[in-house]
This record gives structure tokens, sequence and C-alpha cells, in this order.
């Protein structure tokens, strides 16, 4: 994968003194790959015998003049931006240069800084343009090309799974990318699969931006030079550049300040960086994948969030389902983190009741893979036998913290009649108080599937008292 600068850049013009001044402008901005030619007769020879990602094009050369060799470029390399830089401004050429194919028509002499921004864009417009190509092929295929790359990820969710086609794809880029996830979704195994599908050959760099001042961030990423604040008695380098052509992962961006904010929307749009006590930017090389467990959509709305700090990462948004929409997975990652924990503790995997998968899937999980993770180290740490027993699962469960019921005010007739409508629309009339206990009775057995211990410990009653009731009930049908 290449960086926007790495990018190999063909600029065409008869004119020498307006090549070299080119190429050493763009080779100052941190275009290192660029190739210059004169004759406008070796252009699409040069185009059939080696890549570029972009064409800068002069309009009047002799021999073969821009406006015949642009339909020719763009026709038989669509994929290639061309960008007309010309002495003559006039409005119907520059029509019909745009028409053909052109990115854009700049007139001579051109900003540098325009110059620059113009290839950037160029560029990322591009890269836009293969991504979905990619996806629209990639739908061809029902499984991920490379699934080794995500073997740190155990599910057979099939949405999980078309994800993962997409990771594939925004992987090849230099885009930024922003994971969402609840705790404990796996959010940092993405970024590990991002890295690795990445072909970057520098390291995964992660840290959590949590409880960060401006201060620290501005010297966590970036640096700072030798006696940039008292105590900085040497200089040190920050995690962009150990991240240096490789994935930086930012975890918890949504806990940044405002001005930290800005300073990370620089170093995504830019490129750019400046250490701290430094006047001198740098330039940075490094992947950005950024990661919330929080929704930056809401925070916004509320002000607490840039918005175009989220519109730049939102180009590639990759939402993670929290385990209580993946119940599927419940019985795999059980199995895993068995045979994980027996592993860490020295002991023999244990084996499981069935009934066990059918308590986990009455459970909500908030805290979601961890905390399953954690349940079964809990109860394997405790297992004295050769098989696993429910009770620790069922006091973890048991222990589940409910959201306080919000109470229905007497003087909200709205809510007293929404309730009504609610309840009359699954009975067909105001339930009594026994129909409504034996419809929760029956819901916790369906749930359970059958199982009556589960159903007991879902409804809060002991074992004896769910089977006297179902009794009874039985009596009454």
């Amino acid at each position: 994968m290449t960086t926007d600068r790495q990018s190999r850049i063909l600029i065409v013009d008869d004119e020498a003194n307006v090549l070299k001044a080119s190429s050493s402008t763009l080779k100052m901005h941190g275009f290192s790959n660029v190739l210059t030619e004169e004759d406008s007769r070796r252009v699409l020879d040069l185009l059939a015998a080696e890549k570029f990602d972009l064409v800068i094009l002069d309009l009047y050369m002799p021999h073969i003049s821009g406006m015949d060799l642009l339909p020719r470029i763009t026709e038989r390399y669509p994929e290639i931006p061309v960008v007309i830089v010309t002495a003559a401004y006039e409005i119907e050429r520059a029509v019909s240069c745009i028409k053909m194919g052109a990115f854009d028509y700049m007139v001579k002499p051109v900003e540098n800084d325009r110059l620059v921004t113009t290839i950037l864009k160029a560029l990322e417009h591009s890269s836009l343009t293969r991504q979905l190509t990619l996806m629209r092929d990639s739908l061809l295929y029902k499984s991920p090309e490379r699934p080794e790359a995500f073997n740190d990820i155990i599910t057979q969710d099939t949405g999980l799974l078309k994800l993962f086609q997409y990771i594939e794809i925004v992987a090849r880029t230099m885009q930024p990318v922003l994971v969402y996830g609840e705790s404990g979704t796996g959010k940092e195994l993405i970024a590990r699969a991002l890295h690795r599908l990445s072909g970057c050959k520098g390291e995964l760099i992660s840290v959590n931006l949590a409880g960060l001042d401006d201060n620290m961030f501005s010297d966590t990423l970036f640096g700072h030079r030798r006696g940039a604040f008292t105590g900085a008695d040497t200089t040190r380098e920050g995690l962009v550049v150990r991240a240096a052509d490789g994935v930086l992962f930012l975890d918890e961006i949504g806990d940044l300040s405002q001005s930290s904010q800005l300073k990370l929307l620089r170093l995504i749009q830019e490129r750019e960086f400046y250490p701290v006590g430094s006047d001198t930017p740098r330039n940075c090389t490094a992947r950005i994948v950024c990661a919330s467990n929080g929704d930056i959509k809401a925070l916004v709305a509320e002000g607490h969030f840039r918005n175009d700090l989220y519109y730049r990462l939102c180009t590639h948004l990759i939402a993670l389902p929290p385990l209580r929409k993946r119940k599927q997975d419940i019985p795999l990652l059980l199995a895993h983190f068995i045979s994980q924990s027996a592993t860490r503790l020295g002991k023999r995997i244990p084996a499981y009741p069935r009934e066990l998968v059918d308590l986990l899937a009455t459970y909500s999980f908030p805290g979601n893979i961890r905390e399953l993770q954690g349940f079964v180290f809990d109860a394997v740490a405790r297992c004295t036998t050769g098989t696993l027993s429910l009770d620790p699962f069922k006091s973890m469960i048991s222990g589940q913290a409910l959201p306080p019921a919000t109470p229905v005010s007497n003087d909200d007739e709205t809510g007293n009649d929404e309730l009504a409508q609610q309840l009359e629309g699954i009975w067909g009339h105001f339930p009594t108080l026994r129909e409504a206990e034996d419809t929760v009775v029956m819901a916790a057995m369906k749930s359970a599937r059958g199982n009556q211990g589960i159903a007991a410990s879902m409804l809060g009653l002991k074992r004896q008292t769910l089977n006297m009731r179902l009794k009874i009930m039985a009596q009454r049908s």
C-alpha cells in the first residue's frame, strides 16, 4: 500500500524550466516519486510501460497537443486522474477538458499550495473510486479472500463475515478508518486485521486516548524537542514516528478535547504534524485507525466533537455488533475460552453441560465478549471435576444490573394510554394479573428452551416454585 505522497506522478510539458520547477515543488512537499517528460509523443508509451497514479498535463505542446492526449489517456487509463496546467485561461476549453475527463484545470503560474492540494484531492478521489469498484466486485464472493487475517475473531455470524469483506477492501487504502462498537466487542482485533491486510511494513502502535489532556496528547503522538518544556532534557519521538509506514490505532477518540481534535484533524488531512517545541512540520506516513465505544454522531450533535473531524473519519466506518446480537457465536466462543482458560491455568480442558449454552443465550452481556471471557475463566478456575458447573454462571448472571424502571406518572395520561394499548395489543383486552404472570412464565420457559432451572433463574424464583407454578398452569388449562 502506498501513501498519497508516495504515488507515482508524471508531469508532461514542453518547457524544461517548468518541468524542473514543478518537480522541485512536489519533492519539497514530500512527493518523491515524480517523473517529467518534455516530448508528448512518448507519453502513451510511458503509461503503457509503467504504472502512474496521476498525470499533470500541459495543453499547448508541439507534436501532440494536450487536447489530443487527454481523451486518449482518459479512455485507455480511466483510473488515472489528469490535472490540466496551462498558460491560457479559456472557459470553453476548460469546460471541454472537464467533459473529456480531466480532474481539474489550472492556469499558470499555479500557487504551490493550490497545486499540492489539487494533487492530493485527485489522488484521494482516485483511491475512493478504486474502493467502490472493489466493493462492487466483492459482492460476488461469500467469504473473505484472506480469512487468516481474521483468525483472532471467533465468529460464524454472516453479518460479521460480510464486514470482513469490507475490511479487506478498505485496508488497501490510506484513508482513515473509524471503528465503532460497545466496550468488549473487539475493536483492537479489527485494527490488527487491518494492519495485516494493509501490506504496511511498519508496526501496529496502539494508544488509549481516554484521560489525555491536550499537552499529553501532543507529547504522546508528536513527541518533543529538547528544551520544549521543563524536564524535556532529551528529544523524544512520538507514536506517529514509531508507527511510520505502519498503523496507528487511536482508541477512545470521543474523549479528546476540542484542541486535540483539531490537531488530529490536521494530522489526518494534511498528513503532517509539529513535534512540541518545533516549528518544522514532519510528514506522517502512518495509517490512522480510530475507535470509540460512544456514539460520535451524538457527540457531534451535542457540540462535543468536531463535525469536520467526524466526516473525515467516516470515510470508512466499521460498526461492530454487540454479543447479544451474535448469539449464534456463543457456542464457538464458549469452547474457545474454555480451552484458552484451561491452558493458562494448566488444567485439562473440561466439558460443559448442554444447558450452559441455553443459559448464556438468556443473558444480554453488557460487557460483550470480554465479559463472557471473564465468566468462563472464573468457572474453569473453580472447576474441580471434568465438567463445568452451571452454578458460577447462574451466580454471575443473577447479579446482572438491570436499568431502573421508569415510573409512569399518574398525571401522564398519554403514557398510561400507550401502556394500556400495548397490553391490550398482546391479549386483545386488558389482562388480569394471572394472565400477565402466566405469559411471563411461558416467555421465560421459551427463552430457556424448556430448561426449568434456567427459566427459574431468569424469573428470580426457586426451581421448585417454578415447577409448582407450571403444574398449576397445566391444571387450569
